[in-house]
């Protein structure tokens, strides 16, 4: 039986997600960040009758819809929920729930990254990041000048449509942060947390302007980023589809922990 979910089930939802706390990182510091009374978002989950404990949950966040299991769901039943839900834009999660809705859901596209997780960082590269660099933290004045940014850069061209919107509530609610560097009054390298909770906290879009890439922007500002989350005492997990990209997240510390689908509808 899958229903829509409300604080009474604060309790069991909790352990289900922090089963695997990195995975649900997102659907974690949403409900942790907003409750469950939100016209922005909504949670369902599918109950496991004999013991009442939930097998399967499902968040909305706006458009984009992330579901997550330990083993067999309804999927059918998930699925009716996104078509009927009229707003939505993605689906994503884990490679292995997602791909249990292509069959069921049309989908205009598909993208596919890995997913690591950072605990620990490279000590040197940390003590370079606690030297003061030419960046900032934006503020919601900053929205549109990084948004410029971002749609400008093919990997996210899937997600541009509401990035202004979230960004905008993730630096307002404070579950997000974004670190950004200028030439010449212009927005040319960013990256931005998301998600963030009282465990850990979610690196994302990561962007450098095409015309300055290959002198460590975005390096930089990821290694700054990471440094100060961590020592809030968080963990912090990324994707990425570049293996040179890859190679310089593993040089900071990330280890690799499975795959992430995005299903864009």
């Amino acid at each position: 039986m899958i229903r829509k979910l409300n604080e009474a089930d604060r309790i069991p939802l909790m352990t289900l997600l922090h089963k695997d706390p990195a995975l649900n990182l997102f659907i974690i510091g949403d409900v942790e960040n907003f409750g469950f009374e939100q016209d922005f978002m909504e949670l369902w989950g599918e109950m496991d009758e004999p013991d009442g404990r939930f097998k399967a949950v499902m968040l909305r966040f706006y458009g984009s819809f992330l579901p997550y299991a330990e083993g067999p769901f309804d999927v059918e039943g998930f699925a009716e929920l996104v078509r009927k839900s009229g707003k939505a834009e993605m689906l994503s999660g884990s490679s292995h729930v997602i791909e249990k809705f292509r069959q069921v859901l049309e989908c205009k596209s598909e993208k596919q990254m890995f997913f690591a997780e950072l605990k620990e960082m490279n000590q040197q590269i940390r003590a370079a990041a606690a030297t003061p660099g030419e960046f900032q933290i934006a503020k919601l004045h900053d929205v549109e000048a990084i948004c410029s940014l971002t749609d400008l850069i093919e990997e996210f061209s899937g997600s541009s449509a509401n990035s202004r919107q979230t960004l905008h509530k993730a630096l307002e609610s404070k579950t997000g942060r974004t670190y950004f560097a200028e030439k010449e009054g212009e927005v040319v390298a960013t990256a931005s947390t998301a998600a963030e909770n009282s465990m850990s906290a979610m690196i994302i879009a990561v962007a450098t302007h095409p015309e300055n890439r290959g002198q460590g922007l975005a390096t930089q500002l990821v290694a700054r980023l990471s440094a100060d989350v961590l020592e809030e005492g968080k963990s912090l997990c990324i994707f990425y589809n570049n293996p040179q990209a890859g190679l310089i997240y593993k040089k900071l510390g990330f280890t690799d922990i499975g795959t992430w689908s995005m299903l864009y509808i």
